[in-house]
């Protein structure tokens, strides 16, 4: 698999500009601050890159998962799916289609391994559970392919708001302390038996019945060859959340941006970003 710190070239949806005109010029800056020159998604209708793009397995193979989300079913809500075929086709990239529904930001990566939540069999109930596995072992090319449990309280279910790889062999998780204890017990316990050392990132979203808003998870942080982006929200635990990437990934260029328009939509920089290897 190709990992996160490897890829070197970014793509961002072209609504971004227009749908995020202040946050988009913030993040503008930090990208030439960081030598990430990028290039714009043509013909998109939401900013959530990473989900409708395809995943890239090695240097010239893309897989494309059906995107269409149980949380995108409304009538307006379906008017937000891009034509990914056509945009891959702008693009000239060639791709392996899969049958299975995926959106990109539920598959966090390391060179041999994929986590991805639970929420993958809810959205693929269709298909039996080992089936599904084995399909996305095959594509992925890895052997080791792990589950966390789904925290409904986030209705995408995306992993890349839950826990991040430091290497192959170590993850950043939320610090869940605030959450149900059996949920917090649940998902240590997952990451625990998968055999991962964790270190904890500070986690603490704001009270929003909607449970929309994506504030307060620092995990949702772009990473990329050329530097790690970690989004902040003008909060106490902005210092806390950059003293760990810090300390975890020593000797990387570390850039923060204020995010709170974009947590606002329920997404964050991992979420509106497409890197990949050239």
């Amino acid at each position: 698999m190709i990992t996160d710190f490897q890829t070197n070239k970014l793509f961002l949806a072209d609504c971004l500009a227009t749908k995020q005109p202040k946050f988009f010029l913030r993040f503008e800056k930090v990208l030439k601050d960081c030598g990430i020159v990028f290039q714009f998604i043509p013909n998109t209708k939401d900013i959530w890159a990473v989900d409708f793009m395809p995943i890239q397995i090695s240097k010239d193979k893309f897989v494309q998962f059906i995107y269409n989300p149980d949380y995108l079913q409304d009538e307006e809500d379906q008017k937000t799916i891009s034509d990914v075929d056509g945009i891959s086709e702008t693009l000239n990239l060639t791709t392996i289609k899969s049958k299975l529904i995926v959106d990109g930001g539920n598959v966090i990566r390391a060179s041999d391994k994929v986590i991805m939540c639970d929420k993958v069999f809810e959205e693929n109930k269709h298909i039996p559970e080992k089936d599904i596995i084995k399909e996305l072992r095959d594509l992925f090319l890895v052997d080791k392919l792990f589950f966390v449990p789904w925290d409904e309280n986030d209705f995408t279910g995306h992993a890349d708001g839950m826990v991040r790889f430091i290497d192959n062999d170590t993850v950043l998780i939320n610090d869940y302390s605030n959450e149900e204890p059996e949920y917090q017990r649940c998902f240590r316990m997952s990451i625990h038996n998968a055999g991962f050392d964790w270190v904890e990132m500070p986690y603490n979203p704001p009270n929003d019945p909607t449970y929309v808003s994506a504030k307060g998870t620092y995990l949702n942080f772009l990473q990329m060859k050329q530097a790690i982006i970690m989004p902040t929200f003008k909060s106490k635990d902005d210092d806390k959340a950059y003293k760990v990437l810090e300390q975890v990934f020593k000797g990387e260029t570390i850039m923060t941006i204020d995010s709170n328009e974009l947590a606002k939509e329920g997404g964050i920089l991992n979420c509106i970003t497409w890197n990949i290897l050239v």
